[in-house]
């Protein structure tokens, strides 16, 4: 292969001159699991069945509290990666314009995002008294803001504290303080501080009758899942540090990251539904080696071609996970391959290709937004 042809599958895979291709990747990743990925292949490991269906199937689908599967993985990703954006977006304006445009920045998305959120979750369909406050976008947008407060008012050493800080005052708050009308700690579910605290002070529509997974308390141990991506994204932006030293310090910090955060974990057990202080650790560690990982082969070494799937989601996520909340694409997938058919290739079969149909439909479109240049922007 030479130069020029070399440089050309780059650019193809790259659509705007400058971009980091991994950072694209990670995003389409953690996208394509919640948009289809998950459910596609939770067919293939039940047509396996066996040992493979009964290790693989649970991975895909959250720990029921204590633990860390696979799947519980996606969220914290993202919220990583919103951190490395915060980077991404606001040193450049800062160094231009100044402290007042990033803030008229932070709070615009901050705004945008939030009532996106609302609208996901119905807004008011079901009454006043069903708007769901907090949900995946909310959070999203409370760690956006709060992150982005704080990388325009303090340096590395700053951020350092501040993380330390909203770890182990979230730590120290579940652990030692009892919980009210209990009258000592715990950490088990229904029964714990950040649970209290939106039983008892979260308005409006409770999530699961008794409260939301993406809660007031747990919020700020969120918000150091957020630095995290910006640590990643100043590292990722100092030319001082060589392209190998960098992989070597996601990959090698994640893994201390993670044996860290099962560490904590003993005493404070890894829960994503409360986002403990030993979870931020575990699924943040993760993150820094699927960055490293993605680095390594995408940015150092060009390997690239492969992954052009996840730009085409990367490029346009909350296109598509909006996208997916107003247009049902299992039930067209069901028009195409339902009914009869998906009864005579018999339940297993059917639901494949009824996961498989969904998720192809998904690749349509976000290859049709991603080839017209289409990129939705808060």
């Amino acid at each position: 292969m030479n130069e020029e042809t070399e440089q050309q599958e780059v650019q193809s895979i790259e659509p705007v001159k400058g971009r980091i291709v991994s950072v694209d990747v990670l995003r389409g990743f953690d996208m394509f699991w919640i948009t289809g990925g998950a459910g596609f292949f939770i067919a293939i490991f039940k047509l396996f069945g066996g040992k493979m269906e009964k290790w693989f199937v649970p991975q895909l689908d959250h720990a029921d509290w204590a633990g860390f599967h696979f799947y519980d993985l996606i969220f914290p990703l993202f919220v990583f990666i919103v951190g490395m954006s915060v980077v991404f977006s606001l040193e450049k304006l800062l160094a231009t314009k100044g402290k007042k445009a990033a803030y008229n920045r932070i709070i615009r998305r901050f705004i945008l995002l939030y009532l996106l959120g609302i609208i996901e979750y119905g807004g008011m369909s079901h009454g006043f008294q069903h708007i769901r406050l907090l949900g995946v976008l909310q959070r999203l947008a409370l760690t956006y803001f709060f992150t982005g407060i704080l990388f325009i008012h303090f340096r590395t050493k700053g951020l350092i504290v501040a993380f330390a800080a909203l770890l182990i005052g979230y730590w120290a708050w579940l652990s030692f303080i009892p919980v009210p009308g209990l009258g000592h700690v715990s950490f088990a579910e229904g029964l714990n501080w950040t649970n209290w605290i939106d039983q008892h002070y979260l308005p409006l529509r409770k999530w699961d009758g008794q409260w939301d997974p993406e809660g007031i308390l747990s919020t700020l141990p969120a918000i150091g899942s957020c630095l995290l991506g910006v640590f990643a994204s100043l590292l990722l932006r100092n030319k001082s540090v060589e392209d190998m030293k960098k992989v070597y310090y996601f990959i090698g910090g994640g893994i201390a990251a993670v044996i860290l955060g099962y560490l904590w974990g003993l005493q404070f057990p890894v829960i994503k539904k409360i986002w403990t202080s030993s979870y931020v650790l575990v699924a943040g560690g993760y993150s820094f080696i699927l960055l490293g990982v993605l680095y390594l082969i995408l940015d150092v070494w060009k390997v690239q071609k492969w992954a052009i799937v996840f730009v085409w989601i990367g490029m346009n996520p909350i296109t598509i996970y909006m996208g997916r909340n107003v247009l049902d694409f299992n039930a067209l997938a069901r028009r195409f391959v339902g009914g009869e058919l998906q009864t005579c290739c018999g339940e297993k079969f059917g639901y494949l290709l009824m996961t498989a149909v969904s998720l192809a439909l998904t690749l349509v479109v976000v290859r049709f937004l991603f080839k017209r240049k289409i990129f939705l922007r808060l």
